[in-house]
């Protein structure tokens, strides 16, 4: 397949790059070229930036694709962009959204891709919405290829997945390492679902190119399904250390921090979530992620721990931490002592 990736070079998508390039397809990346150093020689490389729409234009005259991606989309302008430039030149051209649109509180814990979609607590997720319901009608009365991509929690080598952090999540290890405590929102028991990217570069290869997927949403996700305080646990063993959690309302978490965690946890990692992934195995029959948690957080915490540039420190972070498990330890004394 000749095979288009807008960015091509994330969390997400260097692993389906990666593994594109062991199948032999012909793989173009269309970015700025900032992180393309490993690929150097195995990719066509169109170096420019997508939202120079006139440049790109020129750049991709005289070509044509099977499949192209875009997984740096997160508006409506940028697939109102993508339309213009791929529209008859390309016969798939997949989108990648979010489970995160689905509807916020959930209205059951089983979601599938006939879960009703709605989020009032993240605009990230709304774009997504918007983005996937425009490419639809173009689809519908344009005969646009589209197939949405809808992933969930997704993690690699270099991210360790936790539900409280700042701006990089390699703080949060630190303190378990310290021995010092770390805030699990909530009680610790709602339950989640973390899927290792080289399992979703699988599933997402399988959707490439099938024409059963045009017009179609599909989620990709593990089957494996963890409470909150489960995955602290695992990370902790991981690390070698004992787990030393606090448990903090999601509200009151959201109440006190100057970082913004009403979106990306009151709007998505607070709710209980559990994928029924029955659709991407009947359009790629065969695909399991085998990767459980425990297996592929190790390798996480090996990877972090050889490579000193991704213990990226935040210590605003951190002195946010003691201030909210301080103030925890104040009002439960208080609270014993006047009972």
């Amino acid at each position: 397949m000749k095979v288009l990736f807008i960015g091509g070079t994330g969390r997400i998508s260097m692993a389906i790059t990666k593994q594109l390039m062991e199948h032999g397809d012909d793989l173009y990346l269309l970015n700025r070229g900032n992180k393309n150093s490993e690929l150097s020689g195995k990719v066509h490389e169109i170096r420019a930036d997508i939202n120079d729409e006139v440049k790109v234009a020129q750049l991709l005259i005289g070509h044509n694709f099977d499949v192209v991606v875009d997984f740096i989309a997160f508006d409506l302008a940028q697939v109102e962009r993508d339309y213009r430039l791929f529209q008859g030149k390309t016969k798939q051209y997949i989108y990648i959204s979010s489970a995160s649109a689905y509807h916020k509180p959930p209205k059951d814990y089983l979601i599938t891709e006939g879960t009703s979609l709605g989020n009032p607590f993240w605009e990230y997720s709304r774009n997504k919405i918007t983005c996937e319901e425009y490419l639809m009608k173009q689809y519908r009365e344009c005969g646009f290829p589209v197939t949405i991509v809808r992933p969930s929690h997704t993690y690699d080598e270099k991210s360790i997945p936790v539900g409280v952090h700042g701006g990089k999540s390699w703080q949060v290890a630190k303190r378990m390492l310290e021995g010092k405590p770390v805030i699990i929102h909530g009680d610790g028991t709602s339950l989640w679902t973390l899927t290792h990217n080289t399992d979703f570069a699988k599933g997402f290869i399988g959707l490439m190119g099938n024409a059963h997927a045009i017009g179609e949403a599909i989620q990709i996700t593990s089957d494996e399904t963890l409470t909150w305080n489960q995955i602290y646990e695992m990370i902790a063993s991981a690390l070698g250390v004992k787990l030393n959690a606090v448990h903090i309302a999601s509200e009151m978490i959201d109440a006190c921090s100057t970082i913004d965690f009403r979106g990306s946890l009151i709007g998505d990692k607070a709710n209980s979530v559990v994928f029924d992934n029955s659709k991407l195995k009947r359009l790629v029959p065969g695909f399991t992620a085998k990767k459980r948690f425990d297996q592929g957080i190790k390798e996480t915490i090996e990877y972090i721990k050889s490579h000193p540039e991704c213990q990226v420190e935040d210590k605003e972070f951190d002195n946010w931490c003691d201030k909210m498990i301080q103030g925890m330890e104040q009002f439960t004394t208080h609270f014993n002592t006047n009972e």
